[in-house]
């Protein structure tokens, strides 16, 4: 059989209550030249039995059953069943617009030096969604180019994951999905990054993000804000602070400490702290003396980098501001971590 140009990869773990609305978005996409290679990850609530039925009716689903062994291992397994040249992730609880998988394609084909074109994200139902995620959806939706997403990917994850659409060979070239105790997607974004992928997003919302209790970001303590931290650590420490840099933390308080122990813990150590509180300059956290931002130019040298690590609503912007008058540049002498 002729390859499709797209593969739909959708795993599936106990999705009865929103699968049925993922199909029919599925189905009515207007792009059709596609697959949907769906990954029953051993779920006990009839999510199987609608699969097997849905491919029944359609030729182009092909449904894959496996014993229960986590979201990485269906990503894997559907993975190396899928044939198109193009992946599009997609989550059973989630819906897509009808053509956001005809304006992917269209701009990977117009752009061929992007690997993962993605799409601006909406979380649903309205009445779900808390304030923290409305204010990363923002956040997530104002970065739209590759530039935007690489200057600040150190943030958080810069692509919704289900909402992306993937060369396929870039995700072989990266060896696809891995379970490192971090979250698998904004390890693979790293690692594609590292690898010198390209990014871009259709400028439209195109994904709907189904917010609810049992989402695996709420249960799985690979998500968890320690997670993060630790998938940051390791890829800043193989970046942006190679080659043993002199790297400044501006934020002595809980996300800064955390930050600097998680460093550590790559071999990278954290030579000086900066704080706006005056109750904590001049103290030594983890051995590191904190110094007020006034200071900060005398902390500089030619291979410094200055990591912003203050979670506090508004402070990143504050930071960027003071930290550019110092003439550094953010992706090569800062970066906001926070």
């Amino acid at each position: 059989m002729r390859a499709p140009r797209v593969s739909v990869l959708l795993p599936v773990r106990d999705a009865a209550p929103y699968l049925e609305a993922c199909i029919k978005s599925v189905e009515r996409q207007s792009f059709r030249d596609l697959e949907v290679v769906a990954v029953d990850d051993g779920s006990a609530d009839g999510s199987g039995a609608r699969l097997d039925a849905w491919a029944r009716s359609d030729p182009r689903v092909v449904v894959l059953h496996r014993p229960a062994a986590g979201l990485v291992a269906a990503l894997n397994t559907g993975l190396e069943e899928c044939r198109g040249g193009i992946v599009a992730r997609m989550d059973a609880d989630d819906a897509a617009h009808p053509r956001r998988l005809e304006e992917q394609v269209r701009l990977l084909d117009r752009q061929p030096e992007v690997g993962v074109a993605s799409c601006m994200v909406r979380y649903v139902p309205v009445h779900a969604v808390g304030e923290g995620a409305r204010l990363y959806a923002r956040w997530l939706n104002q970065l739209l180019t590759h530039a935007d997403m690489m200057r600040e990917r150190f943030i958080e994850s810069p692509v919704a994951h289900p909402s992306a659409a993937v060369r396929r060979g870039l995700l072989e070239r990266v060896g696809g999905y891995r379970d490192a105790g971090w979250p698998e997607d904004y390890d693979l974004w790293l690692r594609l990054a590292e690898a010198g992928a390209m990014f871009a997003k259709v400028p439209r919302v195109l994904y709907f993000w189904r917010e609810h209790a049992d989402r695996l970001t709420r249960r799985d303590g690979r998500y968890a804000k320690e997670a993060f931290l630790r998938c940051k650590a390791h890829f800043l420490a193989r970046g942006p602070l190679a080659g043993g840099r002199r790297v400044v933390v501006w934020g002595a308080g809980p996300t800064g400490r955390r930050l600097a122990r998680a460093l550590q813990g790559e071999g990278v150590r954290v030579a000086a702290f900066v704080d706006i509180d005056p109750a904590k300059v001049g103290r030594v956290v983890r051995g590191v003396a904190v110094h007020a931002p006034e200071e900060l130019e005398g902390l500089l040298g030619p291979d410094a980098v200055v990591l912003a690590a203050v979670a506090s609503r508004g402070a990143r912007e504050e930071i960027r501001e003071r930290i550019r008058r110092e003439g550094l540049v953010e992706g090569e002498g800062f970066w906001c971590v926070a």
